[in-house]
């Protein structure tokens, strides 16, 4: 199988912009998923995240994850909290956190949040969208949404028996990714064989949700992916998901819509709907497949966007 796709951002300014597109093209259409270097976030932030979040899961988490999995049937072997950046911050309400945790991770959503936003223009040159359509498409009444899952993935006794987090895809619209270097886990589904996402230092994994594969009208797709659990080390993520916001209206560019019915593609494959009200059905079903899922919003569908 052909190597996972790793691609620099360093000149994508410059010279090596069309090479740099066609690479975020390739990978968008063939994997849903990429792993970013020379991506603009410098290394001593992203070596202070990777530094406050394990020394956090050490003092708070830790040993409350061993009490509570001694005592529940796990599904998923993850101790997680979850942040949030935009609309509103939450992340001084979260408890146990440290002052310098607390700023470290608000800084990191700065970086993040521009880096989600020169992607979705990246993503949106490739597809012919003017730029800013697809952070538009997300904005609603009160901008995207924007929130980081913090997890952690203990050494589990029986591998075998249980998943990190078990195969789904993403709700959302794009997600960065920062993992751990040293312990892997993340696999993702290509042509029905399980992929690892290679641990990199200081790189940033980027897959894409559920809401671009519906405004690409299907060109782009979300990915089913899934967490394996090791016998050693515990596997740090943090995941940020650059989402719509509640309120925002989803339905295929119409741009993309003329272009597949010149190309003899057929009518438009994607419902129309309130991203709020997708969630709601996600909620229930991120386990599934993602297919009636569409097709359940399809049913309760908003009329049809028009160019």
């Amino acid at each position: 199988m052909e190597n996972f796709p790793v691609i620099s951002l360093e000149n994508v300014n410059g010279n090596e912009r069309k090479a740099i597109l066609d690479q975020i093209e390739d990978a968008c259409k063939n994997w849903g998923f990429f792993e970013l270097v020379n991506h603009g976030i410098e290394e001593e932030l992203l070596d202070r995240v990777e530094r406050v979040n394990k020394e956090h899961y050490r003092k708070c988490m830790e040993q409350r994850f061993k009490e509570f999995a001694a005592s529940k049937a796990l599904l998923d072997w993850e101790s997680t909290f979850f942040l949030r950046h935009l609309p509103e911050s939450n992340i001084s309400e979260v408890l146990d956190l440290s002052d310098e945790y607390r700023d470290v991770m608000k800084e990191f959503a700065v970086k993040l949040e521009i880096l989600a936003e020169q992607l979705l223009d990246l993503l949106c040159d490739n597809l012919g969208l003017e730029k800013g359509y697809l952070k538009n498409a997300f904005s609603g009444s009160r901008g995207p949404s924007f929130g980081t899952k913090v997890a952690n993935y203990p050494p589990c006794p029986n591998p075998d028996l249980v998943k990190g987090l078990r195969a789904h895809t993403d709700a959302g619209g794009i997600i960065l990714l920062l993992q751990d270097d040293k312990v892997s886990g993340l696999q993702l589904l290509k042509d029905g064989k399980w992929v690892d996402v290679p641990p990199m230092r200081h790189s940033i994994v980027v897959n894409l949700g559920d809401q671009i594969e519906v405004i690409t009208n299907g060109k782009y797709k979300s990915v089913e992916h899934r967490v394996i659990t090791q016998t050693n080390g515990t596997r740090m993520s943090i995941a940020s998901f650059y989402n719509p916001g509640s309120d925002a209206v989803i339905y295929p560019a119409p741009s993309l819509l003329e272009q597949k019915a010149e190309e003899g593609g057929g009518n438009q494959q994607y419902p129309k709907f309130v991203f709020e009200d997708y969630m709601k059905l996600y909620a229930a079903l991120k386990f599934q497949a993602k297919e009636p899922r569409f097709q359940a919003m399809m049913k309760a569908s908003l009329p049809a966007a028009t160019a």
